[in-house]
Order: C-alpha cells, then structure tokens, then sequence
C-alpha cells in the first residue's frame, strides 16, 4: 500500500475512533441529566452532539499536545504511518471491551497509551518528560480535583438551599442541568474530539502533506467535530446506566453539581492544552457529590471497578497496539 493511500485508511480509522469516542464517552455529558429525568434521552443526545462540535472549534491546544507532545513525528515515511495506524486500532479495540462491560475508561488514554505502545513497538522516540507532565500527573491530579471540588460545592448547595423546599428546589435543578449539561458537553469537545485532529495531523506531518509548523487545517477539525458529534448522537447506553445509576442514585441537585465542576476542570486543562480524561473528572465528580451524602450512598464496589480500568487504560491500548502495529509490519514488508 502507497503512502497516500495509507494517510485515507489512517484518517478513516481516526475518524472510526472519533465515532466510538462519542457514543463511548456520551455518557460524560448526559447521563446525569437523563437519570434524573432532567432531560429525555433522545433531546440530551442531539443537545450533547451539538454542543461537541462548537467545543471542539474553539480552541486546537489540546490536539497538538497529542500531534506532537507525546511522540515526536516519526520520520520514516511509511513506517511512522504503521505506528499511528496501530495506535488508533490499539485505541478502537480498548473502547469497545470497556464499552461492551459497560465500563467508563478513559479513550483519551487509550489513544495516548495506543501511541506509546506502538512507538516502543516500532523503537520511536517517545517524549516521556510530556507523558509524565502532559499525561500522567493531570490524570491522577484531575479526579482528585473534581471529586473535592463537587464534594464542596454540593455541600455550599446544600447550605445556600436548605431553607427552598424540595419539591421547588429539585424543579429548578432539572432547568439548572440542561444548561450545566450543555456547558458539559462543550467542555467534551474542547477535549475530546481534539485528540483525532492532534492524531490525523501528525498522519499528515509523517506523510509530507503538513508543516510541522503549520497549524490544524480546518477540514480535520470539522471531519473530527462531526464524527464525535454522530458518535454521541447514537448513544452509549451501556456507560449512562452506570455513570447515571449504579456509582449513586443522583438527585436534580447532585447532578447539576456534578457536571458544572466536571465542566470548569475540563476547561481549565483545556487552556492549558492538557489532555484529560472527561471520563475521569465527572465520575469523580459524581463520587464527590455522593460523599455528601454520607460515605456508604457512594457505591465504592462498582467505584472501584472503574478505577481498575482507568489504571488498566494505558499499558492495556499499549500492549494491544503494539500487537497491531506487529501484524501491520509482518503485512508491509
């Protein structure tokens, strides 16, 4: 297979990861809001895939983090193409086994861990300083973040409110969570849909047909924006039941707590061009509003199953893509 004919089968298969990104990490934005009957499935979902293509036109920070801050653009043609190929079906692979158990794993670090696995594979260089800046210490620090931060706005909630009955406080809430809703599935797309472009741009630095200095042309970000936005519009039915149900029974309240903290952590990494986890941050949001509640009203089994397979994420995309990118080498040469 020609060089150019592997940069089309490498941004067709981003843009294939982009799809189960959406429907994958869907429940992110909504879940809250459709177990606490905020919103109905269907209207969350359209208002979900809307607000993800205006996030991921706002800012390109985050893509050229992962187009070039985790590994250099490799320079041996149609070599460095096997190795982001490989990545991205590492990435496909892990989205779908978390996504068939109805776990809500990262696909952020699963594409970053795709990308080192199929570097080290290939023998690339790997930029480990901005693994470990970029990468690792925001997805540990991020959850932690949201989880005290939603702790503590659910208990200033609780405090401001307490005098409201409930009745009229829960039916404010449920008009407070379309828009933290909305706020939420934006922040997704300033993150989210920006690791496709940062990966299809690096396609096209590798294949000659980009600058490396050269910023993210407009048709990869609205291919990107429009592939996630379809993807979040079919749903992720499996992830919403738990993120929305089974970590804690969410009130109008706790919900709109939930993803207005989600939110501000997602932006704020986003201006800093840090690639996190919108996964992680509202799951420990949703932890954080629980604990409020008291200790036990948090699910910590089904918790820490999540937990598991955050940890997993990374070496678990890597391993698989390295076995791709050795199957795409034996079928090359």
């Amino acid at each position: 297979m020609g060089p150019t004919a592997l940069v089309v089968v490498i941004v067709v298969v981003a843009l294939a990861f982009d799809f189960t990104n959406g429907f994958h990490d869907s429940a992110n934005a909504i879940a809250t809001s459709i177990s606490t009957r905020a919103l109905t499935p269907r209207i969350a979902l359209v208002m979900a895939a809307v607000f993800n293509v205006v996030g991921a036109l706002i800012s390109t920070k985050v893509a050229k983090t992962v187009g070039s801050g985790i590994i250099p653009p490799p320079t041996h043609g149609t070599a460095g193409l096997e190795v982001v190929l490989a990545a991205l079906l590492g990435a496909i692979v892990w989205n779908l086994i978390t996504w068939y158990f109805g776990l809500p794993s990262s696909s952020t670090h699963a594409l970053i861990g795709g990308l080192v696995g199929a570097a080290l594979a290939a023998a690339e260089t790997i930029h480990w300083s901005g693994v470990v800046d970029k990468v690792v210490i925001p997805m540990v620090v991020s959850p932690l973040i949201g989880f005290g931060l939603a702790y503590a706005f659910m208990v200033a909630l609780l405090w401001a409110f307490r005098r409201v009955t409930a009745h009229r406080a829960q039916r404010g809430f449920r008009t407070a969570q379309i828009v933290s809703a909305a706020a939420m599935s934006f922040g997704h797309g300033t993150q989210d849909a920006q690791k496709t472009m940062g990966v299809i741009a690096l396609t096209l630095v590798v294949s000659g047909h980009l600058s490396s200095s050269a910023g993210i042309p407009l048709w990869v970000i609205l291919a990107s924006a429009g592939s996630i936005a379809a993807g979040t519009y079919s749903g992720g039915w499996r992830i919403m039941r738990t993120l929305g149900r089974r970590i804690y029974k969410l009130t109008p309240a706790s919900g709109f707590a939930a993803q207005t903290v989600a939110t501000g952590v997602l932006l704020g990494n986003a201006s800093l061009g840090l690639p996190v986890s919108t996964t992680h941050v509202i799951t420990a949001s949703v932890m954080g509003v629980g604990a409020t509640r008291r200790v036990s009203a948090v699910r910590w089994g089904v918790a820490g199953n999540i937990v598991f397979a955050w940890v997993l994420t990374l070496p678990a995309a890597g391993a698989v893509a390295a076995g791709c990118w050795g199957v795409i080498h034996l079928i090359a040469s």
